[in-house]
């Protein structure tokens, strides 16, 4: 492999205007497919194999016409202080207000508060109920501001007015933050290279690179129904894994160019060993961010497939248009050790001069966890290991308004509804009983309402809505815990407990949806998928790292570092998200159960990320091993090349996550938060501290495999011993076999 990526860098830096030209292309066509793109369209949950969903799609067969995935909004108002909602002043303004919302054309129904029992015990909230058409996501904007402009003529009537539900969804917003996590990488990036310029080329096609990919995820939006928070992770993943990889590749350039080589054989040769680390770092992100389709949620999957598209296509422009742009910076690129003029590099050259090289920070900090591997391994488990603890009270469960911020209208509304109907009220359960089999429908339908009323933590029970044809009746059940607690998920069981004895009495089947169950079907859904999805990720990685590093030792331990970095990582998560530590500081304004999502998607994105600094740093060991350094020197030496940049990799890593953090949307929130732990706990941890220190205790036998599978694997040729033999014909000799 390394042979041919050679010739594609040295072939990309010498046709650098034909490169350029077809990546800008790209992100043209790109860019004008997502201008002329329709917008977005529904990305509601789709759960295949679930009770909810197929309770939901009996629904949309035997209720047609009634947009079962339209949007909703509910209306609340609540009267001044002292007043009540049933005074004749504030019944007329909230019957005109129901009046202009059932105008729309748009709108499906309106409830009127007055006539279907939507007024608070007390009397002073109420809501009115409105159906649209069309998901939240296809509504259109006067629609929008019909509702808004409704809400608003109540409030100049002198009620407090708020809009929940779907109706007013709008696109999450990632805030200042994702701005200032640019302009650390930036930072980082010339501190690192000591060049304006080297600095600016990973930016330049790490932006490049995630424009086409977000930009094409927008153009496909609307045909293959990708949310907004699809693009928004795209973007995280893109940004993050795109500076990096040109990093690497500009890094090594910059080593090759010390040694004394012309700039295209410096391309070529940067392309030809750190581009072979860039495509299996790439391969091990792909395969997990793909793997998320083992779950069978089609929204994660879409979420992964189009973050995994977005890293192809950052490993891709890494190889061919990183090395184009080093042609055009020519001299402006300075070898590794040397920084330009405006960064004061002659006047470091001229003090300098004579003095024998300086050992870096990572050699000296090798030379350290080599003469104490024990006490630093110690160390690391150790406090990986605290910071694991909070997970094991990890509670998992899907955002809904409660968790939006207090300054959203659709919070307020939560807060409203909660404070005039209870807890409960804001996640309604949807029984829908399918008596198709049975003899005596209306009598089932009897059955399945006294059966629900005599449970534990029921408020309140409708009265059974039969369809036209008489044979499936829906049931709405309040609850009087809120919508993501431990005792709203055990009514939902008690009540799918209750409908098999009915089924078995009556023939007839009873099957709960809505929001609340759909989420909790998706929490147990994940729960399921996560062992087989840890098997077949962390297996295939671990195959992949076996050819990569040859041998069966590292890809061990590179494995058990990931599991250990998530587990902290998680149990960060917990603390701050569901514990409340440091919440004000995060904009964490209301703790509550952890995005079920969060474990398995965390596992799948960190193990990618967390074997990029594995690749990156070990092989530069396993290089210096095979060409005859001993193991615990061959560790000093993978630090003295690896080490600034890899933490350069994660810092900038780190600060494009935490730029998320500033995000509207609590999920994109908590994994900007999750992941740039996870790769602060990961980089600095484990590749820095524990695998060097596994490594000294190993020795020789870390680089141990069995002859019989040396014979079968291919050899990838990673460290790029092809090229070494190109220069010397007698270097194949002298390579020490592992």
């Amino acid at each position: 492999m390394a042979t041919f990526l050679y010739k594609l860098g040295r072939l990309a830096f010498r046709r650098r205007h034909f490169v350029a030209l077809i990546w800008v292309a790209l992100l043209t066509l790109a860019g004008v497919g997502a201008a002329s793109a329709p917008p977005a369209g529904n990305s509601s949950f789709s759960i295949p194999g679930t009770e909810a969903q197929r309770a939901f799609d009996l629904l949309e067969e035997r209720f047609p016409g009634q947009s079962a995935d339209g949007a909703t909004a509910r209306v609340v108002f609540k009267a001044p202080d002292g007043e009540k909602m049933t005074d004749a002043a504030h019944k007329a303004t909230v019957e005109k207000t129901v009046g202009e919302l059932a105008d729309g054309s748009e709108v499906a129904s309106v409830a009127d508060p007055y006539t279907g029992n939507a007024v608070s015990k007390d009397g002073t909230i109420a809501y009115a109920s409105v159906r649209y058409d069309v998901s939240g996501m296809e509504l259109e904007e006067s629609t929008k501001h019909a509702l808004e402009d409704a809400a608003q003529q109540a409030r100049d009537a002198g009620l407090t007015v708020e809009i929940g539900g779907d109706a007013l969804q709008a696109v999450p917003e990632t805030g200042a933050t994702e701005i200032i996590g640019i302009a650390v990488a930036a930072v980082v990036l010339v501190i690192t290279f000591g060049s304006l310029v080297a600095a600016g080329l990973p930016l330049l096609t790490a932006l490049i690179g995630v424009g086409i990919g977000v930009s094409t995820i927008a153009a496909l939006a609307s045909a293959l129904e990708l949310g907004s928070t699809t693009s928004i992770l795209a973007m995280m993943i893109g940004l993050a894994v795109g500076i990096d990889y040109a990093l690497f590749i500009v890094s090594r350039y910059r080593a090759e160019l010390a040694e004394g080589r012309e700039r295209e054989e410096a391309a070529g040769r940067a392309v030809g060993t750190a581009g072979s680390a860039v495509v299996f770092a790439g391969l091990t992100v792909v395969i997990a961010l793909v793997g998320l389709a083992v779950v069978n949620i089609p929204m994660l999957t879409k979420m992964g497939v189009a973050a995994a598209g977005t890293v192809v296509i950052a490993v891709l422009i890494a190889l061919t248009m990183i090395p184009a742009l080093l042609g055009y910076a020519g001299r402006r690129v300075k070898p590794a050790g040397e920084k330009s003029k405006l960064l004061g590099g002659a006047r470091a050259a001229k003090n300098g001069e004579g003095k024998p090289a300086k050992a870096n920070l990572g050699t000296r900090w090798a030379s350290f966890v080599v003469r104490r591997p024990v006490a630093v391994l110690l160390l690391g488990v150790v406090g990986l290991g605290a910071a694991a603890v909070p997970a094991a009270s990890l509670e998992l469960g899907l955002p809904d308004d409660g968790s939006q911020p207090t300054s959203t209208t659709q919070r307020r509304a939560y807060d409203l509804l909660s404070e005039g109907f209870g807890p409960g009220f804001n996640g309604p359960l949807m029984v829908v009983t399918d008596a198709k089999g049975s003899d005596d429908p209306q009598s089932a339908f009897t059955e399945v309402t006294d059966e629900i009323k005599g449970l534990k933590g029921v408020v309140a029970v409708t009265p059974p809505a039969p369809n036209k044809a008489g044979d499936t009746a829906t049931i709405t059940v309040i609850p009087d815990s809120k919508p993501s607690s431990v005792q709203t998920e055990d009514l939902v069981h008690a009540i799918r407990d209750a409908g098999a004895d009915v089924k078995s009495d009556t023939g007839a089947e009873v099957l709960v949806t809505g929001s609340t169950a759909m989420n909790i079907d998706v929490s147990q859904k994940l729960n399921d998928a996560l062992i087989p999805y840890l098997v077949l990720v962390v297996g295939l990685a671990f195959l992949l790292l076996i050819v990569v590093f040859r041998s069966i030792l590292v890809p061990l331990k590179a494995a058990l570092g990931f599991l250990l970095s998530v587990l902290a990582a998680l149990g960060a998560v917990v603390a701050v998200f569901q514990w409340g530590w440091l919440s004000g500081l995060m904009g964490v304004e209301e703790t509550g159960p952890v995005m079920s999502m969060m474990p398995i998607f965390m596992v799948g994105v960190v193990f990618g990320l967390a074997m990029d600094y594995e690749v990156f740093l070990v092989t530069r060991m396993r290089e210096a091993y095979v060409h005859g350094e001993s193991p615990s020197q061959a560790v000093v030496t993978g630090f003295k090349h690896g080490a600034r940049v890899v933490t350069a990799a994660a810092v900038i890593m780190m600060a494009v996550f935490a730029g998320f953090i500033g995000s509207s949307e609590s999920m994109v929130k908590m994994i900007g938060f999750g992941l740039a732990i996870a790769v602060f706990f990961d980089a600095f941890v484990v590749r820095m501290a524990i695998v060097p220190a596994v490594l000294a205790l190993l020795g020789k036998r870390a680089w141990w495999l069995p002859k019989w599978l040396d014979r079968a694997l291919p050899n990838v040729d990673v460290e790029g011993e092809g090229l070494r033999a190109q220069d010397d014909p007698d270097e194949k000799r002298e390579l020490v076999r592992v």
